[in-house]
């Protein structure tokens, strides 16, 4: 009886001892997964949206959305280009639209702000 006992205290003591690294295990894969899903996401999401992009010329970020795709659209017009998307042109490509982009700025930029209205 005594050895029996003693299986059996052994057996609870490891498993009591055991269970905490079989939890945090758990959750640490868990939480691996998550991150994995969140970066594959954010992968997808900035191939689809293409949110920021560099330019090389003034040293600075731009966000593309909406705004920047139809200033970049203007831009390919009025200087005659075949439309590609922008992240298909090359370097120079890239630079002459931000040189162009930086002297042509968005329509609210543009309107000289007075302070005082005058009557």
């Amino acid at each position: 009886m005594k050895a029996g006992f003693r299986h059996l205290s052994f057996l609870a003591l490891t498993a009591a001892l055991l269970a905490p690294a079989a939890v945090t295990t758990r959750a640490a894969a868990q939480d691996d997964k998550r991150q994995d899903d969140k970066r594959q996401e954010d992968t997808q999401r900035n191939d689809r949206d293409q949110s920021r992009v560099y330019d090389r010329t003034h040293k600075d970020y731009h966000d593309w959305n909406e705004n920047e795709d139809r200033s970049y659209r203007q831009y390919a017009g009025q200087n005659q280009q075949q439309f590609r998307e922008y992240r298909k042109l090359d370097n120079d490509q890239q630079d002459q639209y931000w040189i162009w982009r930086h002297s042509h700025p968005d329509g609210d930029r543009e309107k000289p702000r007075d302070d005082q209205d005058k009557h």
